[in-house]
């Protein structure tokens, strides 16, 4: 074998071995508890920006957030988390960044189901 396909052997199973990792890892035992999320909701004062019911901002800078899918919530809270920083993950948002920074994975989950399970206006837009 060439040793340049023996790179391109390498490198795509160190890149199967992390995305099985990551699949693990957001796949591990936790149902996510919406009345926890509520609580942390609350304690963080998400609707000081994202309004009442998180469904009227305050301005139109920040998003409504009711009834949107827990996944997509999950996933933007993660990656306030890892930050700017990470160019391919991260989202640079000090306040946001600030707000999620100490919080665990699991209650970035029970935040994203309490958001998914209230009723909001979200509209697709075409």
């Amino acid at each position: 074998m060439k040793p340049s396909q023996a790179l391109r052997n390498s490198f795509k199973a160190a890149c199967a071995a992390a995305a099985l990792i990551g699949m693990t890892a957001f796949g591990t035992a936790h149902a996510a508890d919406a009345s926890n999320g509520k609580v942390l909701s609350e304690s963080h004062n998400c609707a000081a920006c994202h309004g009442p019911g998180l469904n009227k901002p305050v301005s139109g800078e920040y998003p409504k957030l009711a009834g949107q899918h827990a996944s997509y919530i999950y996933w933007a809270l993660r990656q306030y988390q890892i930050g700017g920083g990470n160019a391919n993950f991260g989202r640079n948002n000090a306040i946001m960044a600030a707000q999620v920074q100490n919080l665990s994975q699991s209650d970035l989950k029970d935040i994203a189901a309490y958001i998914e399970s209230l009723d909001g206006s979200l509209v697709l837009k075409k």
